[in-house]
């Protein structure tokens, strides 16, 4: 794909993005879970089932506190900072018009997402009472793109910064997918994990163009050195450390004893995806090397060769 052949998604973000076509979601004073189960495994250890069910509502309340700041410090602080750079051409690699124009109905969507999720955590503690205990300052990425960084020259820290927001952006479309199908959760959650997934898909395809369109015209010299850079990046983006730390500190908010507290301590600490091939996450982020083209170089499947499928690229 090459940069004149880009196409403007102007009107399809003009009808349908949720800034201009969703209401307010107002969540609902219910029985159904305000936050999914199985994305705190923490509620469904055996210490937690057996010591301290009556603390599940807290312990998912807590989880979508931090789910919810997640999404703040991933829109405002890491989509935002390279989408409004490549709007506002002060991006080192340049886009044509069509590209810049999107770039920015990316910087307003991402953040109105973080708006609406703000809103969403001043209405469940107006609801629930529940103040959120002390949340994570950065996420995974916050220390991820500046490690994959680090490892590239000034001529290519663009390039990489680009990709990496475009893995992230790829990724997590995905799992706000699977979030909108829970059927367990209050509807209200539900729509507003649909209508983020709603500019989520748009922006997937929009980062995947943008890297496809610097992929075609990059010299091989310099995929190769991005291509080294990527399993860094993917192991620093996939580690469970902030998670595991914001459970710790959640453990220590409960109401239980000391002996019940470092069981689940000691569970929490057991519960960790390998990073390879088989982690949850890795499918997302090779469907995206796949998509964006970069799969289709050599270099590329060497660097992933830990993480692609065990029969090799599909």
């Amino acid at each position: 794909m090459k940069a004149e052949d880009y196409l403007s998604f102007a009107d399809a973000w003009e009808g349908r993005a949720t800034i201009r076509t969703r209401p307010r979601r107002i969540v609902e004073n219910d029985e159904k879970l305000i936050y999914p189960l199985s994305r705190q495994p923490l509620v469904l250890s055996e210490t937690f089932t057996r010591e301290c069910p009556h603390l599940r509502d807290f312990a998912l309340i807590q989880s979508l506190y931090k789910f919810i700041n997640d999404v703040v410090i991933f829109e405002t602080e890491i989509v935002d900072k390279t989408a409004r750079s490549i709007a506002k051409d002060n991006f080192a690699i340049r886009f044509p018009f069509a590209c810049r124009y999107d770039a920015m109905t990316v910087v307003v969507d991402e953040d109105y997402h973080a708006l609406v999720a703000m809103d969403f955590m001043q209405q469940t503690i107006a609801l629930t009472g529940i103040q959120p205990i002390q949340l994570p300052p950065e996420i995974e990425l916050s220390r991820a793109i500046p490690a994959a960084l680090a490892l590239a020259p000034d001529r290519l820290r663009s390039a990489v910064e680009l990709i990496c927001v475009a893995i992230a952006e790829n990724t997590v479309t995905n799992d706000v997918a699977a979030f909108a199908k829970d059927d367990t959760v209050k509807q209200s959650i539900k729509g507003l994990m649909a209508d983020h997934l709603l500019d989520e898909g748009r922006h997937s395809g929009f980062w995947a163009r943008l890297v496809r369109i610097y992929w075609n015209a990059a010299p091989e010299e310099d995929r190769e050195i991005i291509a080294r850079i990527m399993p860094a990046f993917i192991a620093q983006y996939l580690t469970n450390d902030i998670q595991k730390s914001f459970d710790f500190v959640l453990i220590e908010h409960l109401a239980v004893a000391e002996p019940i507290k470092q069981a689940l301590r000691d569970e929490t600490q057991a519960m960790c995806f390998p990073i390879n091939r088989h982690h949850p996450l890795v499918g997302n982020i090779v469907r995206f090397f796949k998509t964006s083209s970069m799969l289709d170089s050599i270099c590329v499947q060497r660097a992933l060769a830990d993480y692609l499928p065990a029969g090799g690229v599909q």
